[in-house]
Order: structure tokens, then sequence, then C-alpha cells
């Protein structure tokens, strides 16, 4: 499957200091937390990983047809809008 990064990902990704890698990593490696099913143009999901210790939530989506994963944003996930583990929003 191809990577495409989306420019508010990258945008994101520079203002937040989260490398490419640590993305790309997040999507190998991570865990599905959230699955959006009926986003458009295309379904998608938030993943978790932990990189080097540091929480890491990547926003992906699924163009199946064209074989292409792309990256909506990444970001390093608050505990206080997450539950420790930063696998479930906290309840407000």
């Amino acid at each position: 499957m191809k990577i495409e990064f989306r420019f508010h990902a990258l945008q994101r990704m520079f203002e937040r200091k989260i490398s490419a890698a640590e993305v790309l990593e997040t999507v190998a490696t991570g865990k599905i937390i959230e699955e959006y099913p009926n986003d458009q143009p295309y379904p998608s999901c938030l993943r978790l990983a932990f990189i080097k210790g540091r929480p890491l939530h990547v926003v992906t989506a699924e163009a199946t047809k064209e074989k292409i994963t792309i990256i909506i944003t990444a970001y390093v996930p608050s505990t206080e809008q997450w539950e420790s583990g930063f696998e479930k929003r906290k309840q407000k």
C-alpha cells in the first residue's frame, strides 16, 4: 500500500515536531482505537502508538481501490482530553 501525506498533515507534523518516520511507524504498528466508516471521500480511523515512549495519534484514510493510505493529521494526545493510555476520550 502506498502512503500519501496531505498538506494539512505535513503542516501539523512540522508544528508539532512529529517526524514522517514516527507517523509511518504508527501506521505500521499502531493500534486502531477509533473508526470512522462514514467519513468522505474515504473511511478513516485513528491510530495510537508509543514512539520512544511518547504517545502519538495519527488519523488515516484508506483509499482501498487506489491502494493508498492517506495521512490526514498527527498529534500528541492530551491528558486533558484522553484517559490514561490514550485509547479512550474522557467524558465531558
